[in-house]
């Protein structure tokens, strides 16, 4: 990653299925953010249409309408930008999280756990692969919202490579806490900076708290949201990271060979 490396998240209220409007607010909020420096702007999960499960295939339709007006933006503020949008392939639909670096495609993941609680796995196809994106700014694990209870994802991902995790999300109410120390302990152990934007609001049925974080490769909560639409920024810097990862050498220390396979 570069040397310091300022990150912002966007969060908002998404407006259930009205992708016009929440592409005008993405826009706008990755403009201020890139007005006061921001060099890599994280979304949040499926920020074009929120889970209007019933329409989710026609929103998914005017996806490469909304990629096209963030490469336009990324290119013109020279940012890298990170968000998860609905992707339709075939007969599948997919929640699929896209980087794009200064106007130009970086890769994309697709989620790799369904939260069947509120009914993914009814209307969504699962992800089969890890993904980490090679960027100007650096290199990006990439995980979504539910997948922040897998930890063996995020140990995956730094094992390869990655230097901070980017995690759009839709994470309600009451489960505040579990985010929380959830996000803190995936920095923690893995020693790298994390990027989580959460939404918030009303959408239907659910409440959105906010909360989103910005998380030094130590664990410290370098900047963290209320329950309001915000931007909020924060520095990464990369001697922090080589240096806790030398006084505490967890990967140097870990011992595969008796772990064995998990089940």
């Amino acid at each position: 990653m570069t040397e310091s490396l300022t990150t912002a998240i966007v969060q908002f209220n998404i407006t259930l299925g009205d992708v016009d409007k929440n592409l005008a607010t993405a826009c706008a909020g990755i403009t201020r953010a890139a007005a006061r420096g921001a060099q890599l702007v994280v979304l949040p999960e499926m920020w074009s249409s929120g889970y209007d499960y019933r329409h989710l295939a026609q929103w998914a339709e005017q996806t490469p309408r909304v990629l096209l007006a963030l490469q336009t933006l990324s290119l013109e503020k020279e940012v890298v930008i990170v968000g998860s949008l609905p992707e339709i392939e075939g007969d599948a639909l997919y929640n699929t999280l896209y980087v794009i670096d200064k106007g130009k495609p970086a890769g994309s993941y697709r989620k790799l756990h369904l939260f069947s609680n509120m009914g993914e796995d009814r209307f969504l196809a699962a992800g089969q692969h890890c993904k980490i994106a090679d960027t100007s700014v650096g290199r990006l694990g990439l995980a979504i919202c539910y997948d922040l209870r897998f930890p063996e994802q995020f140990r995956k991902l730094a094992l390869e490579g990655a230097e901070i995790i980017c995690l759009p999300a839709e994470w309600p109410k009451p489960r505040q806490e579990h985010w929380r120390t959830l996000l803190r302990a995936r920095a923690i152990e893995n020693q790298l900076f994390i990027a989580a934007t959460n939404c918030c609001g009303i959408q239907g049925k659910l409440d959105f708290f906010g909360m989103s974080m910005l998380i030094s490769a130590r664990g410290d909560v370098l900047a963290e949201a209320g329950e309001e639409n915000t931007e909020l920024l924060a520095t990464f810097e990369q001697e922090e990271m080589i240096k806790y990862r030398s006084q505490i050498p967890c990967f140097k220390d870990r011992r595969p060979e008796v772990y064995g396979t998990l089940p």
